[in-house]
């Protein structure tokens, strides 16, 4: 593993700086651009701000984890792949954002703990290998695609808008496992999937309340 040059960590630190602070651009169009406004009660939109919170968090930690795993990742090719993912990534970013604001929510207040914790899990599992990383951002997309069956079941009959995004979200995530398992990523241990989840757990309880 080559060590990251000044110049590699000074667009990582201002990268994560974008994430946490910075309204996130997308470079593909909101997938909600074209469903109707729905008529929600006060308590569906607080409910659903509530999830597209989470949604908002796990897309910093995807951020983070693309990032961390693009500073420590061996191949050249893996490494691309990496970014690209994280590209797409920024779009799930700004649309979530997009989507809390319209619903008159807020963002977590805890986004630069959520970065730092999985910046930092990214960084570990590049520096285990890429078979090990790849297998590592498998499983992740793949929890986020659980998660994300779970929103698009609660969420109210009659808002399209987020239906959309979320679905679209979830068309992504299956392809970046995809991409992951098709680079070497290797089946991460049982204790390890459990840990993951169970933290995912307690990011998503926490999350849709701070």
């Amino acid at each position: 593993m080559a060590t990251p040059s000044l110049d590699e960590l000074i667009t990582l630190f201002d990268a994560g700086l974008r994430t946490v602070f910075a309204s996130a651009v997308a470079g593909r169009p909101n997938p909600a651009a074209a469903s109707p406004d729905a008529e929600l009660t006060a308590a569906q939109k607080k409910d659903v701000a509530g999830l597209m919170r989470i949604n908002h968090v796990g897309e910093i930690c995807a951020q983070a984890l693309y990032q961390g795993q693009a500073l420590t990742a061996r191949n050249a090719e893996v490494k691309a792949a990496l970014e690209q993912a994280a590209r797409e990534e920024t779009d799930h970013l700004a649309w979530c954002e997009s989507r809390i604001n319209e619903l008159g929510g807020r963002k977590s207040l805890l986004n630069p703990l959520w970065y730092g914790g999985a910046f930092g899990l990214g960084a570990v599992a590049g520096a285990l290998g890429d078979r090990w990383n790849l297998g590592f951002l498998a499983e992740t997309e793949r929890q986020v695609e659980a998660h994300l069956d779970e929103h698009l079941n609660r969420l109210p009959a009659q808002d399209e808008k987020s239906r959309a995004i979320l679905a679209q979200m979830k068309t992504d995530e299956a392809r970046h496992a995809q991409t992951a398992l098709d680079h070497g990523g290797a089946p991460l241990p049982a204790p390890v999937r459990a840990a993951m989840k169970f933290a995912a757990q307690a990011m998503k309880r926490t999350a849709y309340w701070v």
